[in-house]
């Protein structure tokens, strides 16, 4: 059975393309890789090629395409159900998918002000008051999960959520937003990931970058 392909932009900046490939490399789910990068001077007018909204990422299964990182998730969650992508705990399971919806839909603040950038030298950046509002939310989230659960990851072991977060990963580092322990437990979890690793080692290999432009 031929592998789905996942489209996806620069891993220097794409926090949405981080979230599925993540997830996939994590649970060693068969699938080919296909870069299209940024291209600043035609908005990625490319991206309409495969893309309906003409953005990234994109799942393609045969005849099926599927876009939005959260719905890839479970659309592949569904092809492998014998890894666990959500707790099994139906009460976890739906604070799980609450976590994963308000970090897909929210943060705009954060997201705006302090864009991925897995290359960005580590340095504090001056934030808004509705920035610090989502920071102290992620806190917020963080601390509630570790409370509830063993950890490593927020629901014990790494599924779909942990996946949604992983790009607050790098705007905590890069933009030194929080030393919050939560917050740090969640980042050393995320970076000990064989697949983050991956992602970081490719996304300095990346000869394209976006001129003066994080996104």
């Amino acid at each position: 059975m031929p592998t789905p392909t996942l489209i996806i932009a620069n891993k220097r900046y794409s926090s949405w393309s981080l979230r599925p490939w993540l997830a996939l490399r994590v649970f060693n789910v068969p699938f080919t890789e296909q870069m299209s990068p940024f291209e600043m001077a035609t908005n990625s007018a490319h991206f309409s090629d495969f893309s309906p909204t003409k953005k990234v990422p994109v799942l393609v299964d045969g005849e099926t395409t599927i876009w939005e990182s959260l719905a890839i998730l479970e659309y592949v969650a569904e092809m492998h159900p014998q890894h666990r992508w959500w707790p099994a705990d139906r009460h976890a399971r739906g604070v799980a998918r609450a976590i994963a919806a308000e970090m897909h839909a929210g943060f705009l603040a954060l997201r705006n002000e302090c864009p991925m950038n897995m290359q960005r030298t580590p340095g504090s950046l001056a934030i808004s008051d509705q920035c610090r509002i989502d920071v102290t939310r992620v806190e917020t989230l963080m601390s509630q999960c570790f409370d509830a659960h063993a950890g490593p990851f927020l629901f014990d072991t790494f599924g779909i959520v942990d996946a949604m977060l992983a790009p607050v990963v790098n705007r905590v580092r890069a933009y030194e937003l929080t030393q919050h322990p939560a917050v740090m437990r969640f980042c050393d979890a995320i970076e000990a990931l064989p697949a983050w690793q991956q992602w970081q080692r490719e996304s300095a290999a990346e000869v394209w970058v976006v001129d003066a432009v994080e996104l």
